[in-house]
């Protein structure tokens, strides 16, 4: 293993399931106990720190990053040198004995900060798509493994879909105007960073010191309706998920020098203000460099020009975008970001 800090950049994991059991459906994945959760995590190497949940889904911050669950959808995040794609074998075991059969699985991440320090199957995208490939049940057969490149070589892309193509629309939640984005931030201001490190000995447990953090960084105001559920790590670092319906939004900080990083996650519509969203928390981190990755159904240019456009005031500008089709699934569209270049004039 390669002597370096923490690694930020999360590995994520959804999978969807269906099941023909009426007396199972309203609850599903949600059934399943918490220590069969904690068998998950452990194949994983991580742990449960907070939790919180309303009518429609389970959420739960984790010592790395989070999990989701819905009744017939799981979503994970880990980051540091969790083994992410290690969850997917339990997962699949539990939920068979519920009466739910696994029809979709996608599989995200961005570049690592410490690729060299990555176990295996995170060793490289190659490694995770094999065992990917060797893990997943033969009935998902429309797969695809893709790299989305950009102009930033800290931030790339990586996706790999596999579906079995009869329950496409019965389960993906990705209307035409629904989508779910993924924003991952490098290089963050030094001095807001700062606000996400703990003073020595202020008693705080980890829940009471996340709330404060919240509330200081205006991270609560991102979205205002959102039930939010909180961590601070100790000496640094910060997690929270936010639940707002059936809509779940996240957060995670690693805010030292050198490595810093921090990532925003929700679900979302054209028809809300995803733009207030947006230049909140570029406003809370001032990131160097950040990435959008956004998932859906159709490609909306308006929508990524005004993205675009609304953090251009605050000094970013979007370097490169391109966009990949999954089949069976929904499309993704990869934005990158970097910071302004000061200009200095020159008089003759």
């Amino acid at each position: 293993m390669a002597v370096s800090g923490f690694e930020g950049f999360e590995k994520r994991l959804e999978l969807h399931f269906f099941g023909d059991d009426p007396e199972t459906f309203p609850l599903g994945l949600r059934k399943i106990d918490f220590e069969s959760i904690q068998q998950v995590l452990e194949a994983v190497q991580c742990t449960v720190v907070s939790a919180v949940g309303n009518s429609y889904f389970d959420a739960y911050v984790l010592s790395e990053s989070s999990l989701f669950v819905y009744p017939t959808k799981i979503i994970i995040k880990t980051c540091g040198t969790t083994q992410l794609l290690k969850s997917i074998d339990p997962m699949i075991h539990f939920a068979h004995h519920l009466g739910l059969t696994l029809c979709s699985c996608r599989y995200t991440r961005g570049s690592f900060i410490f690729p060299k320090s990555q176990p295996f199957p995170h060793s490289s995208f190659k490694d995770e798509v094999t065992y990917l490939e060797d893990t997943i049940p033969s009935n998902l057969c429309y797969r695809k493994a893709s790299i989305m490149p950009s102009k930033s070589s800290s931030h790339s892309w990586h996706v790999f879909t596999a579906n079995d193509g009869s329950h496409n629309h019965s389960h993906m939640p990705y209307d035409n105007d629904i989508f779910t984005i993924e924003i991952c931030m490098t290089e963050l201001d030094p001095i807001l960073a700062r606000k996400f490190f703990r003073r020595d000995g202020d008693g705080k447990t980890g829940d009471s010191a996340g709330k404060e953090m919240t509330e200081l960084t205006g991270i609560n105001e991102i979205n205002p309706n959102a039930l939010i559920c909180d961590f601070a790590f100790d000496p640094c670092g910060y997690s929270m998920n936010g639940m707002d319906g059936d809509w779940y939004s996240t957060i995670h900080v690693t805010p030292e020098d050198g490595f810093s990083y921090a990532s925003f996650e929700c679900v979302g519509s054209i028809n809300d203000d995803i733009v207030h969203a947006l230049r909140k928390v570029v406003q809370i981190f001032r990131p160097g460099t950040m990435s959008i990755s956004t998932t859906w159904n159709e490609y909306n240019n308006e929508m990524l020009t005004k993205m675009a456009k609304a953090v251009e005031p605050l000094g970013l500008k979007c370097r490169s975008c391109v966009m990949d089709q999954f089949p069976a699934e929904a499309n993704v569209v990869f934005q990158t970001f970097t910071a302004r270049r000061k200009t200095t004039k020159i008089k003759s």
